[in-house]
């Protein structure tokens, strides 16, 4: 094994020297960016090295934008890391590809070229993974070339000589298992190398380099060739493939199935949703008992004034009516995030893409739009992955059709004033699921239709084909699952604390003026009654009053705001009761018609001024966004007046 690159006495060799003294500058922070393909555990080792908590999930396309941590060295130290999305190539034939070239050819605006570059490969699969190091290579950036899954690849009776292969390839070879740990100290190493003194470019590997400098070869043959000199390297490196997992080829039989493959797609999502009325429901009491004890502590302990009036009909009728649906959300995440981790997922994708040929996407576009199921803004990054154009803004519009979690608590609320429960199978389906399941398949039905109309008109074109590496399957995470709920919960309860408290606060001073001899005005009389006023001969037809209007309105800065908004308008008083008398409230001004078209209503309609945002930064302009808007906001006056005329 060579020295430390730390080691005070390790002399440089022809592929490991002194940078030039403009690259050692002590006050510039040395830049280290991680790339490999994906699902080769690269955002893994992000986290390990940083301290972040980087998404990770087991399938490709989790990291689709450039994410920048600080690694600490024992000396304290630090050097910036930039964990890019996973690549295959630098051909920037997708977005996230193009993202990778950007920073790496130091075009990305406020961040240099990096200093170098840890290159990681899933060892089980190094003959395809090493594909990509002939084209980090030819970057001329020093290299460490990180083995990683290395425990995975010994337990399935895989080997490779380190050694051999550092000397074919020109590059420092490590071994590491990101996920505990093992071997982080040989990056760190390297780390501590690049901070002391830098190292100059990889020597060239002839075995690779023939293919850069001989004679032009058409596309097909060169990956031919490239792959050849790549087994030919393995081979004289001792490289024993791994045996397939028995495990993964008998579940892939059963998931990857015709005929069974989607029928049990189809029962894991009826799981999915009966457990988010099941599961989440002690957990939704707790809640419940907690925002109704800490608010009648404080309704017995403030004295009658203006102050407790703003606390306790404003802030907790608002912002309490909304945090306890926050267990239904995280059980969503629970089941998300196991089907993630186990590498399901990419396996959903491949049966979706047999749906999706039909429509004229590819299976690569399933991952975002599945990806919208938790928030429509990361699924429309994640269209990056897919690289035919036509089929990434045919993506990024169908994707708010798909039922985000900020739906869920409007959803719950709604089904839980005016569908009573009853079992539909048994234990498994009852009433209350169904309606949940409905709204989803509705959306994405939607979203599955619409594509078909866009592909065929707007965006007409030949459909590519569709190739993933399927990863094998294993074991999530605990650690990993449960930092994805603490986030979950943070940004849940965060945009509590901000954008529904503040659109809390807002309301109910609008609820208190104008006043007549210092006391408030009716709700009807106040400054938001007014305003509603004008709204509701717009949305009668659908059967919704002012109050509803006006919630409306306050969901475009986030969906379940409308829940506080309702709250405050229909003056919640008892913290003991909570969600409860706003079901009571809401069955006062709803009957079951606009019920089942507010539910509609909030299927279709884009209510979200970040996903608007993010719309037209993805597409470089308003003309998608405002079409977006247009047609979504359509559909939902539509189908509500529909269901409220139906019904």
């Amino acid at each position: 094994m060579p020295p430390p690159l730390s080691d005070p006495n390790y002399q440089p060799t022809a592929g490991d020297a002194v940078l030039p003294a403009d690259r050692t500058n002590a006050a510039i922070t040395p830049i280290v960016a991680l790339v490999g393909p994906p699902n080769s555990g690269k955002s893994t080792l992000f986290n390990q090295l940083t301290g972040l908590r980087q998404k990770v999930a087991n399938y490709p396309g989790v990291t689709v934008e450039k994410h920048i941590g600080t690694a600490r060295l024992p000396d304290q130290r630090a050097l910036q890391l930039v964990d890019l999305p996973g690549t295959n190539g630098f051909a920037a034939r997708s977005m996230d590809e193009r993202v990778t070239r950007d920073v790496l050819e130091g075009r990305v605006q406020g961040l240099r070229a990096p200093d170098a570059l840890v290159l990681i490969v899933d060892s089980t699969r190094l003959e395809t993974q090493l594909m990509l190091v002939e084209p980090t290579l030819k970057l001329g950036i020093p290299t460490l070339l990180v083995l990683n899954m290395a425990d995975e690849l010994e337990q399935r009776g895989g080997a490779v000589r380190d050694d051999d292969l550092a000397e074919h390839l020109g590059v420092r070879v490590v071994r590491t298992n990101a996920r505990n740990g093992d071997g982080l100290d040989q990056v760190r190493d390297f780390l501590i190398g690049v901070a002391d003194r830098g190292l100059l470019p990889p020597r060239t590997c002839p075995a690779l380099s023939n293919i850069v400098t001989g004679t032009p070869l058409p596309m097909v043959d060169q990956f031919t060739e490239r792959r050849r000199r790549i087994q030919e390297i393995g081979r004289a490196s001792g490289f024993v493939l791994p045996r397939g997992s028995e495990l993964t080829e008998r579940l892939d039989g059963l998931f990857l199935h015709r005929i069974w493959g989607p029928l049990i797609f189809l029962a894991v999502v009826v799981l999915v949703f009966q457990s988010i009325f099941t599961w989440a429901v002690p957990l939704m009491d707790g809640v419940q008992i907690l925002v109704a004890g800490s608010g009648a502590w404080m309704a017995e302990r403030l004295p009658e004034s203006w102050i407790r009036a703003l606390l306790i009909d404003g802030v907790w009728a608002g912002v309490g009516s909304v945090v306890v649906f926050l267990p239904q959300i995280l059980v969503l995440f629970l089941f998300l995030g196991l089907l993630e981790d186990s590498g399901y997922m990419a396996r959903a994708a491949v049966i979706a893409d047999r749906t999706m040929y039909r429509v004229g996407l590819q299976g690569r576009a399933f991952l975002p739009l599945l990806s919208g199921y938790a928030c429509a803004i990361p699924a429309i990054l994640a269209a990056r992955t897919v690289e035919d154009e036509r089929d990434r803004l045919a993506t990024i519009f169908v994707t708010p059709f798909m039922t985000c979690s900020a739906r869920l608590p409007v959803y719950a609320l709604l089904i839980a004033a005016f569908i009573p429960e009853r079992r539909l199978v048994g234990p498994f389906l009852g009433t209350r699921a169904a309606t949940l399941l409905g709204l989803y398949i509705l959306g994405a039905l939607t979203a599955i239709a619409t594509a078909a109309v866009l592909r065929r008109t707007l965006l007409r074109g030949q459909r590519d084909s569709f190739f993933m590496e399927l990863p094998p399957y294993r074991i999530p995470s605990v650690r990993s699952i449960g930092l994805r709920l603490y986030d979950r919960s943070r940004i849940f309860l965060r945009r509590a604390g901000t954008i529904i408290l503040a659109v809390a606060i807002i309301l109910w001073f609008l609820t208190q003026v104008p006043q007549s001899g210092g006391a408030p005005p009716s709700i009807d009389d106040s400054f938001i009654g007014r305003m509603g006023q004008i709204i509701e001969p717009v949305i009668r037809p659908l059967g919704f009053d002012w109050t509803i209007g006006v919630g409306l309105i306050s969901a475009l800065a986030a969906r379940e705001v409308i829940i506080g908004t309702l709250g405050t308008l229909y003056q919640v008083e008892d913290p003991t009761q909570g969600s409860l008398q706003l079901q009571d409230a809401l069955r006062n001004h709803l009957d079951l018609g606009a019920a089942v078209g507010l539910l509609v209503f909030f299927a279709f309609a884009l209510q979200c001024t970040s996903t608007i945002a993010v719309m037209r930064r993805e597409t470089a302009g308003w003309k998608w966004p405002v079409l977006q808007f247009g047609y979504m906001l359509t559909l939902a006056y539509g189908f509500a007046l529909f269901a409220n005329w139906l019904i």
